[in-house]
């Protein structure tokens, strides 16, 4: 899949194409769906699929405060996009120029004008411009349009804001069932309290680059994966208050990694199953034989085939 940032340098060689336009959000079920009919579509006509996406929420732009943690980061959407055989992406900055943009001016300049669409492919909600003018009526009116339906599992209809809140609750498998995937979340390895390595079970801190949203504080079954493979790993989100407490943390411990130093290192875990709340110890014995525990369970939730293989 091509990607591209702006418009600023996208000068298309083909003459016709298929739309795609939305925020995605996780790229849900929901969205998988959308975007799948858009390359279904242009398959049938033999034309490119160009998925027109952003770099922020708009939200962030239009109301900051409600603006809603992200359920993935534009590289994780990227590599979905082009699972899904999306020919090329144009990830637009949503800024307060675009913000302002009416939507007459968006189809006219950037659908049409710049990525040449001859139809375009949209979700039951969608709507551009200011004002949210541009819904599907009005589109249907100016140029070819498909509007997906929503997509529902057992009956309830899948959206970004639903597996927010069961990520926020902690139930990362429901939240699985509604992404396709499972929830993963990425970060950089920094220096912490070391705590973890007088225990004898050291674990990586990971510091995030944006503002994702994290799963309830507790013990998670996770695969951790880094420039070195995939390990199972047992992560702990939380205040640590057995150990005086402090800010919120999200600590992995990687089960059978080698060794090498992780500082400095991208790493990223998804999460497969909480094990258990945060809990408060009266002894260091008492966390450590608790810790021991939890990698025992994580190796026998990981162990399991059918768990390894989705």
């Amino acid at each position: 899949m091509q990607t591209h940032f702006g418009l600023g340098l996208l000068r298309p060689e083909w003459k016709q194409s298929i739309a795609c336009v939305g925020t995605f959000d996780g790229v849900h079920r929901g969205h998988q769906a959308v975007i799948g009919r858009a390359v279904e579509i242009a398959q049938m006509a033999e034309l490119p699929c160009i998925l027109v996406t952003f770099d922020r929420h708009p939200a962030a732009i239009l109301a900051p405060a409600r603006c809603p943690k992200a359920l993935s980061g534009l590289q994780s959407n990227l590599h979905t996009f082009a699972v899904l055989g999306v020919s090329a992406a144009v990830v637009l900055p949503f800024d307060a120029e675009l913000s302002r943009m009416s939507a007459e001016r968006f189809l006219r300049e950037i659908l049409i004008g710049s990525i040449r669409a001859t139809s375009i492919v949209i979700g039951h909600d969608f709507a551009m411009g200011n004002g949210r003018e541009g819904n599907a009526d009005w589109l249907g009116a100016r140029i070819p349009t498909t509007v997906v339906p929503p997509f529902e599992v057992d009956g309830s209809r899948v959206s970004s804001s639903q597996i927010r809140s069961l990520v926020d609750e902690g139930d990362v498998e429901t939240a699985a069932g509604l992404l396709g995937r499972r929830f993963a979340l990425g970060g950089v390895v920094v220096g912490g309290a070391k705590l973890g390595r007088k225990l004898g079970y050291p674990t990586a801190n990971l510091a995030r680059s944006f503002d994702q949203a994290v799963p309830a504080n507790g013990i998670y079954a996770a695969w951790a994966e880094t420039a070195h493979g995939r390990y199972m790993a047992s992560v702990s989100i939380g205040n640590r208050p057995t150990v005086g407490g402090g800010d919120r943390t999200i600590e992995a411990f990687l089960i059978d990694y080698p060794g090498d130093s992780l500082y400095g290192a991208s790493l990223d875990v998804e999460f497969v199953k909480r094990l258990r709340d945060e809990l408060n110890f009266a002894t260091l014995e008492d966390l450590i034989h608790q810790i021991a525990a939890d990698v025992v369970e994580t190796r026998q939730v990981l162990s399991n085939p059918q768990v390894s293989a989705s």
